[in-house]
């Protein structure tokens, strides 16, 4: 539904009648206009096309002005008359000193509340950032004035400071400034960040007639001068920002490979995950995350070991959702070794990969040819073998120590990705490269994850690749420990 604005105009002129005589007269007209909605804002368009807007939304946030100050006037100090006795003088005495004061013995006047701050934190219970797009804006609360004004009291309390906005979001979120700079990586459970600051509060003021304010500075410099002291009294107003959110899925190894070659079909065979599989194409939209149990051959140690797995939807969708590999240690690509081209499929992948980002390429890999107990697959599996084991370079994987919590550099522009590179490489240099010039895989198994066939096999080369990653990783650190 497209919403319809009516707006009333109202036009004001002179007529003449008949008679010669000028008359008043009002004409009233009607505008209709038509206001278009975004589509991001449409709850119709979030239940139908979820998948367009799950990992980004961009969203304003504001703080809380701070409370206001109050402007106090001193207690009237009369000299006593000669009817009143040395007891109401005592009790006026002990008054003046119930002020509160400070430990040089100035007075402390109150202050308005501070405005409450703007905090995003990242919550395991948050899985997509659809529910932003339904709100798009999030308003702190304001601090609290000083209850009084009038008279300096030792009952005058400070304005209540408002609680702090908390907003939460997946695990893996990115926050950074619409079109500015990145402000924080919430890759970890707890993770969060101040967006926007409240705004302090403002201070109190005493007025005091001219000739007594020379003494008066002896115990406060809060002393109205003239009216234009006045502006100190309010509060200051918090901050508004706009933010962009971009989440990256954290998981230990990514799926990747053509629509229906099967991703879904062995995430769901060996985790608890249970994603849509269906034989149509495109059946994932949204990344699926499940949970590999430890590494058996561990031992004791298994439980440590365990990783999480990330189905990404099939490429031709899109290269946005390959955003959500940053984080991975370990890709496994499946490839449907019973389609008409299998090697090509594989190498149309590995394109596309290196045109979003080639460091993609330099991590190490699994290669899962799937639908093995298909004739037609099974008959070319050792070909199909031995021509994906031919592309590439004996090189060994620089990215082998990448972990899960790796720091994120440049965000992606709308065009891809911006990626982190090492100095002595530059941008063009890797791009010129082709896949022949990145690592072969780590392993080539041929697997029927419908059948269970060598599921336990592929499941042995997938563990000895973390394996390495983990080792890699681990010698890593220890080298960054001995260098301090």
């Amino acid at each position: 539904m497209i919403p319809v604005t009516n707006i009333e105009f109202r036009r004001h002129n002179w007529d003449l009648n008949k008679s010669g005589k000028s008359r008043f007269c009002t004409t009233k007209s009607r505008l209709t206009t038509r206001t278009k909605e975004s589509p991001s804002t449409n709850p119709d368009t979030l239940l139908k096309e979820p998948h367009k807007y799950f990992d980004q939304v961009i969203i304003t946030v504001r703080s809380g002005d701070g409370g206001h100050g109050a402007v106090l006037t001193m207690p009237s100090q009369q000299r006593a008359t000669k009817w009143q006795g040395k007891h109401e003088n005592k009790e006026k005495s002990k008054k003046k000193l119930s002020y509160k004061r400070d430990f040089d013995g100035s007075l402390i006047l109150p202050v308005g509340g501070h405005g409450g701050d703007v905090v995003i934190y990242a919550d395991e219970g948050k899985d997509t950032l659809l529910e932003l797009h339904k709100k798009s804006r999030h308003n702190a609360k304001r601090g609290g004035n000083v209850a009084a004004m009038g008279v300096l009291t030792s009952q005058l309390r400070d304005g209540l400071a408002a609680p702090t906005l908390r907003i939460p979001v997946p695990v893996g979120t990115v926050v950074k400034r619409k079109r500015g700079k990145l402000l924080a990586d919430l890759a970890q459970p707890g993770d969060e960040v101040l967006v926007a600051r409240g705004g302090q509060g403002g201070i109190s003021l005493i007025e005091m007639p001219e000739y007594r304010r020379k003494k008066l500075m002896s115990l406060t410099t809060n002393v109205m001068r003239d009216e234009s002291d006045k502006v100190l009294v309010l509060g200051q107003p918090g901050e508004e920002v706009s933010l962009e959110l971009i989440l990256r899925v954290v998981a230990d190894v990514g799926l990747i490979g053509l629509p229906n070659a099967g991703k879904s079909t062995l995430l769901a065979a060996i985790t608890l995950a249970k994603p849509d599989i269906a034989d149509y194409p495109f059946t994932t939209l949204m990344p699926n995350l499940g949970r590999l149990d430890g590494d058996p051959d561990l031992g004791p140690g298994q439980y440590s070991s365990e990783a999480t797995l990330a189905d990404l939807p099939g490429l031709i969708e899109g290269r946005n959702f390959l955003r959500h590999l940053r984080r991975t240690r370990l890709l496994v690509h499946v490839v449907d070794a019973s389609a008409d081209d299998p090697l090509n499929d594989y190498i149309t992948v590995r394109e596309e990969l290196r045109m979003y980002n080639p460091n993609y390429l330099e991590r190490p890999y699994v290669v899962v040819l799937n639908k093995i107990d298909l004739p037609k697959a099974r008959d070319k599996l050792p070909h199909l073998t031995e021509g994906i084991l031919k592309i590439g370079s004996d090189l060994v994987h620089s990215e082998l120590g990448m972990s899960s919590r790796d720091e994120v550099q440049p965000l992606p522009t709308e065009g891809g990705e911006a990626t982190t590179l090492s100095p002595a490489i530059s941008v063009e240099d890797k791009m010129d490269k082709g896949i022949e010039d990145y690592p072969r895989p780590a392993a080539v198994v041929g697997v029927s994850v419908l059948k269970g066939i060598r599921v336990n096999d592929m499941l042995k080369e997938i563990r000895a690749a973390l394996r390495k990653c983990r080792d890699s990783n681990d010698a890593l650190e220890l080298s960054a420990r001995s260098r301090e």
